[in-house]
């Protein structure tokens, strides 16, 4: 058993692994004895289960969260002079995946209490060459996807779900990944539901694109040596789909205690210093990928939190719209104002289904005593 005194670890996957380490070696040895290591039947049946989980009737696996975001713009027909509206306080892969399609990501601000992407401001972002909507489901909670969806039907617009942080999450019962033109999946490790390495995937209620996206991640073949189109090489191991396969039949038991850490935070955090907890919408199923507040004194708090032995992390310190790799999109300090205020607000806490309670407690007890 970990000690009072041991750090408390902002992420870990070892405790899963050591909990489950016959069961994973076992899975590894079976798939190295099959004799096929790549699109084979262990990804065909993580597919079919994966779909099934998200109440999809299509699912198809890709080698990471960025090139689901980029295969389903491209499987959508998005492309060079086209705009995607998106945000700016989101990981680089969502904004790198529009690029990578020859498309602009053309930003709107968020709110300032979930830090999700403001629906009342697509018409600011609206421009003649708009052709998609990829709202970022960001640390475990879902866009307000109606309106959104009422608004994306109005313009004739497709819309893809970036999922990377939301696998498990609902939205009016709807899992998200279904509620779009597709939905696209991380399986990075620290995701909620995370391979041993790289994964993706990208859920469709649609034929056409399920088709076109099995073209496009295997070269632009779809039977025999032959391309009927340009494609890619993207594609989700056996074996990654093998250990993803096994994961989430427990991906439920995981969420709910992620809920039940976040439960215990809500409670010892409420009227803590000018500490914001996390807003949950009351039709959203939040399953907290990430448990972030928000303070004026965030620095000042995760420095004392090191000092005291407990790993915590900003997601993300700079907006993209702001990063010198991204100047060239023309904005400017000020263009997205509640983004840029959260930026300097934001602060994540450790959360992971193997985290104690007890350690969950230290965190409360030092951020009660930072602002005491």
């Amino acid at each position: 058993m970990k000690q009072d005194n041991a750090k408390v670890r902002y992420w870990d996957y070892l405790d899963d692994y050591s909990s489950h380490r016959e069961e994973y070696l076992g899975v590894c040895d079976e798939v190295f004895a099959s004799g096929r290591l790549v699109l084979g039947s262990r990804l065909t049946a993580f597919e079919r289960k994966f779909a099934g989980f998200c109440r999809v009737p299509h699912a198809v696996g890709v080698a990471s969260g960025t090139d689901a975001l980029f295969l389903a713009l491209k499987a959508l027909g998005v492309g060079s002079g086209d705009d995607v509206i998106t945000v700016a306080n989101t990981a680089v892969p969502t904004v790198a995946a529009v690029r990578a399609t020859g498309a602009n990501p053309v930003f709107v601000d968020v709110e300032e209490d979930t830090c999700l992407m403001d629906v009342s401001l697509l018409d600011q972002a609206m421009t003649r060459r708009t052709r998609c909507i990829l709202p970022v489901h960001l640390f475990g909670q879902t866009v307000d996807m109606l309106p959104l969806l009422e608004y994306a039907n109005g313009y004739g617009l497709s819309v893809v779900e970036d999922c990377a942080q939301a696998c498990g999450a609902t939205y009016n019962g709807f899992h998200a990944g279904s509620l779009g033109d597709a939905g696209a999946f991380s399986f990075y490790p620290t995701k909620v539901l995370g391979a041993f390495g790289d994964g993706g995937m990208v859920t469709t209620c649609r034929p056409d694109l399920h088709e076109r996206l099995r073209r496009l991640r295997f070269y632009g073949m779809q039977s025999g040596y032959h391309a009927e189109e340009e494609g890619y090489n993207s594609r989700l191991d056996e074996l990654q789909a093998a250990l993803l396969d096994r994961k989430l039949d427990r991906l439920g038991e995981s969420v709910a205690l992620r809920r039940r850490i976040a439960g215990i935070y809500d409670r010892g955090l409420a009227g803590v210093g000018d500490v914001g907890l996390p807003a949950v919408r009351p039709h959203c199923g939040h399953q907290y990928y990430l448990y972030t507040i928000r303070t004026g004194r965030r620095d000042e708090l995760m420095n004392y939190l090191a000092d005291q032995g407990i790993e915590s992390k900003i997601n993300y310190p700079d907006p993209i719209h702001l990063m010198r790799g991204y100047r060239f999109l023309g904005y400017s300090p000020g263009s997205l104002p509640v983004t840029e205020r959260l930026a300097d607000t934001i602060l994540s806490l450790p959360i992971y289904p193997g985290l104690p309670e007890e350690h969950v407690a230290r965190v409360i007890a030092a951020v009660r005593r930072f602002f005491s």
